[in-house]
This record gives C-alpha cells, structure tokens and sequence, in this order.
C-alpha cells in the first residue's frame, strides 16, 4: 500500500489511456456519497479527457444526492439490467472504486463483469484488497475513495480535467465518509484538498445543506421511532445497537439512505464503545448491518469473523443469512 503511485503504475495507467474509448465505472452495493461522489469525479474527469464513460451502480441511491451533475446518467443494475450488461459489453476498460472485492457488486453484477473482463483499475481505501486489476491504488490512510481519486488524477498530471461537477462529487464522497471531518484519519493534507477545491469554486454549504439538512417527514419520524423505541443500551458492556424490521421500514415508507447515520447516534452515546444497526432485507432472508466503534475497537475484524463483511477499523458492515432475531442474538453473545 502507498499514497503514491509508482512509476510502473503511471505507465500502465498512460497505455490503458492511450487505449481507451469507452469505460465503465463500477461502486459497491448499497451505494453511499463516496461511492457516487468517486464515481462521478472520475466519470467526469475521463469524459474532459476526451473519454467515453458511464457509472454503473448495483442497486439505487438515497435521493438527496441528486444535485451532483451526472446523477440522472447513472445506471442501475437493479432497475435497468439490460442497459448495464449493454454497456458492459461494449466497454474497453472498468474502473473499480470504493469496494475491493468483486463481490460486494452483489453475485449477479460480480459474474457478469468477471465474464466480461477488461483492462481495469481499482481505487480504494478500505483492508485487504484483492489483486484483480493491472492497476490497483489501495491505502487504507486516506479517508475516503474521493481524496483517492484527487491523487490518482494529479499523480497522473491531468488536473485540468477536474472542473466544478467533479469537485462538487469528491468533496459528496469525503465529508461524507469522514461525518464532516471528525474521524482520525482526517490529516492536514485532507483539509488542504479541500482548499484547493474552494479556491477553485467550490461552495461546500449547498452540499452539506443537500445532504444534510434535506429530509423527508418519514425519514425524521423514522429516526425517531429508532431512536426512541428501538435503541438497545448495554452500559455493563459499552455498547448500544438498533434493530429495524421490514415491517417497521414499509410502516415509514422507507426509502434508500433513510437509516444512515442511525448507527452513529448509537455510537454518540456516552461511555458506548461500539455500536451496531441492524435491517432486515425485503425478502426476509438476511440482515444487512453496521458496526462503528471507538478507539481500538476493531470492527473490520469483526465483521470479517462474523458477519460475512469488513471495512474499516471503526467503521464495518455486514450481511448475516437469517433472520433478524437471530442476528441479534449473535451480537448479543459475541459482545458478551
């Protein structure tokens, strides 16, 4: 791992340009603001460069990242299955950003692209990548996918190519995979970037106004609902954790992105030292869940051991076949 590239990077990366006409930006399942924010910079930035390219997402979005340019091109596998596989097929090269297995794709999209593989490139920051891609920038230091993809493109000398639509996407993928700059991996260089940005136009209040301060009357009197009838509170043990039904989510018409940030109120809790949240799929037959922790507390470790998942130190997820009280009961034992 390195926060630069190599020279024998830059050259691959120079040849696979030179060769390019038509790519395909791929992100993770359940995509969040660096998932799209990373995707759209770099969608941009190859199509200034002369470029074809097009982000191809598994499933959908939360709404409100809707004033990035280029949210209306994105293609969902789930919704628009036959226009993803078509511009798969037609593609010369894939790029890989914010996820490190091809799996995290979901088993459908995954097979599909590794039937149709091309020259590719993985950007990334989260543990234990797999070598799938003739170029992967992989380091686990930086905050974000985003302030990835700021490197990547003025390590390769194309900085001209970042205009105002990409800034808006990088600045989306970091402040929200730092919750605005309060985790430790946040560093001097980071706030730098974002300088840079600013005194290139940047207006970071729009952005946090958009994401933050744009929400639905169900998602408020869901989050309520969470917080007030559903939070679950260890103090012996130091942790707290949220467990929402199918049930529960169709009673607030839930949408994409409507629980996120639920698992950092648990985690905000005095003497609370690790945090889960826990939602029950639409067919009933798996959990997808979160963890967050404080300090030492690995939760990368522990979604990997447990819970089919991974991530970061005090950032993970996970997914568990089976049903919500059984994946409450697992986390119940575990912390024990």
């Amino acid at each position: 791992m390195a926060r630069h590239l190599s020279d024998s990077q830059k050259q691959t990366i120079a040849k696979h340009l030179a060769l390019m006409h038509k790519v395909v930006i791929f992100s993770h399942q359940s995509p969040d603001g660096d998932a799209v924010g990373s995707s759209l910079a770099l969608m941009h930035i190859l199509q200034n460069a002369g470029k074809q390219a097009v982000v191809v997402l598994p499933d959908a979005l939360p709404s409100y990242y809707a004033y990035l340019e280029g949210f209306e091109s994105i293609v969902y596998y789930s919704t628009d299955k036959e226009k993803a596989e078509l511009e798969i097929v037609a593609a010369d090269h894939f790029c890989f950003l914010d996820f490190n297995h091809l799996d995290r794709m979901g088993t459908s999209l995954s097979a599909f692209v590794q039937a149709n593989m091309k020259p590719s490139w993985m950007i990334d920051h989260h543990q234990q990548p797999t070598d799938i891609s003739e170029v992967l920038f992989s380091d686990v230091t930086f905050t974000s996918t985003s302030e990835m993809v700021y490197h990547f493109v003025i390590q390769n000398n194309w900085g001209s190519c970042i205009n105002l639509p990409a800034m808006n996407a990088m600045y989306t993928g970091i402040v929200t995979d730092t919750a605005s700059f309060r985790f430790p991996v946040v560093t001097a260089e980071t706030h730098k970037i974002v300088a840079e940005m600013m005194e290139r136009g940047l207006k970071h209040a729009p952005i946090h106004q958009a994401i933050y301060d744009t929400q639905t009357e169900n998602r408020l009197r869901l989050t309520g609902y969470a917080l007030s009838e559903k939070l679950v509170v260890n103090h012996a043990n130091h942790y707290a954790y949220i467990a929402l039904s199918e049930e529960e989510l169709l009673r607030f018409q839930h949408q994409p992105g409507d629980t996120e940030g639920l698992v950092n109120q648990a985690l905000s809790m005095q003497g609370i030292q690790i945090a889960a949240f826990f939602r029950q799929t639409s067919d009933l037959t798996a959990v997808k869940c979160s963890f967050r922790s404080k300090g030492d507390w690995d939760v990368n470790v522990f979604a990997r051991s447990h819970w089919n998942g991974g991530g970061h130190r005090n950032a993970a997820g996970g997914k568990l076949v089976g049903s919500l009280e059984e994946a409450i009961h697992l986390f119940n034992e575990l912390m024990q």
